[in-house]
């Protein structure tokens, strides 16, 4: 009896102490999941091209968390500050970019989501640049912020193999 006792007493005191340490399942079952499908995960992309027509940097800031980083196709400086951010898009929106996407993958997740791949930009004088893209959305504060954003142009064509 009394080693049932101790044995009962370990298990209750290691319940109180383990499970927020050890086990993220527990950690995450009392996460509450802000709804999400991929018609407005797409619809992401479709604010972040809206304020790239604005021509604004600050507007296309506003659609970044303040911790994202930006990977950005005619940038070799990674972007890790809304400073930094709107320095590379007060640069890039001189060109007046205007995106579609060619094809895409969304992924969803509790709280966060994955919109990947390739886009073309038509610029103002007309030229047109495609290149790949993934964005990862975290939603924070009530909203959905983009959480990291990496973009690079095509690699030029391979010689086919013979």
């Amino acid at each position: 009896m009394i080693r049932l006792i101790t044995v009962a007493s370990v298990m209750v005191l290691a319940s109180a102490v383990l499970p927020p340490v050890l086990s993220p399942a527990w950690a995450q079952s009392t996460q509450s999941c802000a709804p999400a499908n991929e018609q407005q995960v797409a619809a992401l992309f479709d604010r972040w091209n809206a304020s790239l027509k604005t021509l604004n940097a600050d507007e296309v800031v506003k659609n970044y968390a303040p911790d994202a980083i930006l990977l950005a196709t005619v940038s070799n400086r990674p972007r890790l500050t809304q400073a930094d951010r709107k320095d590379y898009f007060v640069h890039f929106l001189e060109a007046k970019p205007v995106g579609s996407i060619n094809m895409r993958v969304i992924k969803l997740g509790c709280n966060d989501a994955l919109d990947a791949g390739v886009y073309t930009f038509t610029l103002g004088d007309g030229r047109t640049v495609e290149a790949r893209f993934s964005f990862t959305y975290v939603f924070r504060d009530g909203q959905w912020l983009i959480s990291s954003h990496h973009s690079s142009a095509m690699p030029e064509p391979i010689a086919p193999v013979k």
